[in-house]
């Protein structure tokens, strides 16, 4: 535990630096000459522009059909545009040493540019191209494909994927958030460019755009090439909303059997939403659980005391119409079943029991500080603010967060322990050979 008491000392000295900082971290709200919203925070330490940005609607609002499009349309926005191929536009950002890339989530496309500020002209130009002039060329529509049919038998033969895939899966059964955002072989064979440029005019638009600067810029000068950017995208209106979910109402057990000596194992439960007053209450009762590393009870318990696994850990998801509770480990097929035995029984000690008095404190002592140790970079400082935009919170509050740690009282920790950690809700997923553990028909 020396090591662990170390780390939070020094968290403990970040706490006293974070107000002060998150204080200096001057957020200014952006609205250019076309009328686009942007967060913007101009630091001239370094001469670069971080750009995070995103469109509503992602993987779980592909067609019927057309599983993954969402997927490799963003792939291919940066293989070509405009006049530019494949190897010209690599080669442009190469000579402007931007960094431009796009992924989708469930809920959003997004979308990242990094570029020296004094290639700021050529970094949003090529943002430009991608948006507005995608090429989707054949030859690289057919490369992409295959690649992620590729990637998708891979995942087919890890343990790790396949639990994670049946998970969201067996979760999520018949609610949009069930498909692949990869897609499937047979839907991908399927995607034509005239399918995907109708993809791309259905997702780029300005209605729903969330923008995200930082770096060696001031706010007329992003105005203005945020609309050279984005300005000429239609407004359109964002696809509707995935249906809300139905959280499961019994407890399920699904075994992949894989000839491996080793069972991978994820445990979901239905979470908190971003927007719930209980959420640092939550936050901290993760990190207690399994969040915190060496120092939650489940790698604790698992891992330390029995050996039972190399790690087990637990990790909040959120998404825009539901959120998850998540608990992995692994073991040997021998093992299992008594790993998770291990890790129900905690969920019921925390959830009877509440945690102790150190643990709370050590964990509110993390989470205060913690953040501050991971803004590393104008990219790291950008997605943050991104981040705080798609949770739809105020641009005050990094200011406001330790504040909202400090306030959260053992009682509520316990509170939402009662609330979140019941075994009627647990839906576990074993790949492997498990002894001792039977699915459920």
């Amino acid at each position: 535990m020396i090591v662990s008491r170390r780390l939070l000392a020094a968290l403990a000295a970040v706490m006293l630096w974070l107000p002060a900082a998150a204080g200096a971290v001057d957020i200014k709200a952006v609205t250019t000459p076309l009328g686009l919203k942007a967060w913007l925070v101009q630091d001239k330490s370094a001469p670069v522009v971080s750009l995070s940005f995103s469109f509503a609607g992602g993987a779980a609002s592909d067609p019927k059909g057309q599983s993954g499009v969402t997927n490799l349309m963003a792939t291919l926005l940066t293989d070509g545009a405009g006049p530019l191929a494949f190897q010209a536009f690599q080669r442009r950002q190469e000579d402007a040493a931007a960094s431009l890339g796009f992924s989708t989530s469930l809920d959003r496309l997004m979308g990242t540019l990094r570029v020296l500020s004094v290639n700021r002209e050529e970094g949003f130009e090529l943002l430009r191209l991608a948006l507005t002039e995608p090429r989707f060329d054949a030859d690289m529509v057919e490369q992409r494909r295959a690649q992620i049919v590729a990637a998708l038998n891979q995942a087919k033969e890890r343990p790790a994927s396949v639990a994670a895939r049946t998970l969201m899966a067996t979760e999520f059964a018949g609610h949009p958030y069930g498909n692949d955002p990869d897609g499937t072989a047979d839907d991908l064979k399927t995607l034509t460019p005239p399918i995907l440029k109708q993809r791309a005019g259905a997702l780029l638009m300005r209605s729903g755009l969330l923008v995200a600067a930082v770096g060696d810029i001031d706010e007329a000068e992003l105005g203005r090439l945020l609309d050279r950017a984005f300005g000429s995208l239609p407004l359109g209106a964002p696809l509707p909303l995935p249906s809300e979910w139905q959280p499961p109402t019994r407890p399920r057990t699904v075994v992949v059997e894989r000839a491996v000596p080793q069972s991978t194992a994820l445990m979901a439960l239905p979470g908190i939403a971003r927007d719930d007053p209980d959420w640092y209450a939550a936050l901290a009762l993760n990190h207690i659980l399994g969040g915190g590393g060496q120092q939650s009870r489940l790698f604790s318990e698992v891992r330390e005391k029995r050996g039972l696994a190399y790690g087990a850990s637990s990790t909040l998801r959120v998404y825009r119409k539901a959120a998850l509770l998540v608990i992995s480990t692994a073991s040997a097929n021998e093992r299992i079943a008594e790993a998770l035995r291990v890790v129900r029984a905690e969920l019921a000690r925390l959830r009877t029991d509440g945690p102790t008095e150190q643990e709370f404190v050590d964990a509110k002592t993390y989470l205060t500080g913690a953040l501050a140790l991971s803004l590393d970079s104008s990219s790291a400082v950008a997605n943050l603010l991104h981040s705080m935009q798609v949770d739809n919170l105020p641009p005050d509050h990094l200011t406001r967060r330790a504040a909202l740690i400090g306030a959260v009282k053992i009682d509520d920790v316990r509170r939402i322990a009662r609330r979140l950690l019941h075994d009627e809700a647990t839906t576990t997923v074993v790949v492997g050979k498990p002894v001792g553990i039977t699915a459920d028909p």
